[in-house]
């Protein structure tokens, strides 16, 4: 990581210029001197000043706030996982995987713009993922503390579901979820220059200039164009969402990072949907994963290749009858 070498040594050489100024180092002290306690105001660390959110950053939270709000008392954002009232069969769960995990939401390369809705092939992870968080200086100590929690829990429930190594890390991530608002847009900046100096120009301009309508966004990358294997992968979370919304930005994002790329408005129950009724992960999505992280799929297998396997694994773990 150049950028963490980097702050490592900066800080020995000021280190090493404060004790260059200190006159007891410059072999002219008188030999009986004692050492001397450097004064308590001189050894203070000064301290930052606190956070002020700009009126743009505090406008963005009143505003998520009301839409979280009108979600909520439109019976939506439910976190209950799906029930009875959401029954969905084998060959319901194999239609929805197709056209979450085959086809893609946007056009590749070109920013917002929405792609043919033409199925591809199959895309995941088959190395370890290694998800780490980074907080923009506005986000607070208690919401750190809070996301760290929902975030550790919630890689090891993918890790369960999918049966591939996904954890939480405090170093070597190749998965960077990046909790900033419209007040660290600089250290965002500077924060994609480091872990991802190869984001194509499209995608880096939506990271920096992220529209209101969009909650948080993930871009996965890959070896080369030719390859349909993740490698890496990079998230943004709004930090000004209130706190359901962030938790659901958790979930969406870090499971479309792992392949599971699209939204179709016929998944229920799904997070995968954007009539927004599902806040959470749900039982039919966490199949959804199983079946795209089952051996028997690999990646780069075309939809022909992958249709009549994805069948078989959807009647295993159905059973052919409404849930």
């Amino acid at each position: 990581m150049p950028r963490r070498w980097s702050h490592i040594l900066w800080s020995c050489a000021a280190i090493a210029a404060l004790s260059a100024c200190d006159p007891f180092l410059s072999g002219n002290a008188p030999a009986d001197t004692k050492p001397q306690a450097r004064p308590a105001e001189l050894a203070k660390k000064p301290e930052a000043a606190p956070y002020q959110p700009s009126q743009t950053a505090l406008d963005l939270r009143r505003y998520y706030a009301r839409v979280q709000e009108d979600l909520l008392a439109r019976g939506l954002l439910r976190v209950d996982g799906g029930g009875v009232d959401t029954p969905f069969t084998d060959q319901m769960l194999a239609r929805n995987f197709e056209r979450i995990a085959l086809a893609e939401e946007y056009t590749r390369g070109a920013g917002l713009q929405p792609s043919s809705g033409a199925l591809g092939d199959i895309k995941k992870w088959t190395v370890p993922v290694r998800v780490a968080v980074t907080f923009g200086e506005s986000v607070s100590d208690e919401d750190r503390a809070q996301d760290r929690r929902v975030l550790e829990s919630y890689t090891r429930r993918l890790a369960r579901v999918s049966g591939h190594p996904i954890s939480f890390v405090a170093s070597q991530p190749n998965f960077h979820v990046l909790v900033m608002g419209e007040d660290d847009r600089e250290q965002l900046r500077t924060t994609l220059d480091r872990i991802a100096p190869g984001m194509e120009a499209s995608s880096r301009a939506i990271f920096l200039n992220l529209p209101r309508a969009i909650h948080c966004l993930v871009v996965a990358f890959a070896d080369s164009a030719a390859s349909s294997a993740y490698r890496q992968a990079v998230a943004l979370v709004r930090s000004e969402h209130p706190d359901l919304t962030r938790r659901a930005c958790f979930h969406e994002e870090l499971a479309q990072g792992l392949g599971l790329a699209n939204d179709d408005q016929n998944a229920r129950p799904s997070i995968f949907n954007d009539d927004e009724e599902f806040a959470l992960l749900t039982s039919h999505d966490e199949l959804l994963l199983k079946i795209l992280y089952d051996p028997r799929l690999t990646p780069g297998m075309s939809a022909d290749e992958a249709r009549p396997i994805v069948r078989v694994i959807a009647q295993e773990l159905k059973g052919g009858g409404p849930s």
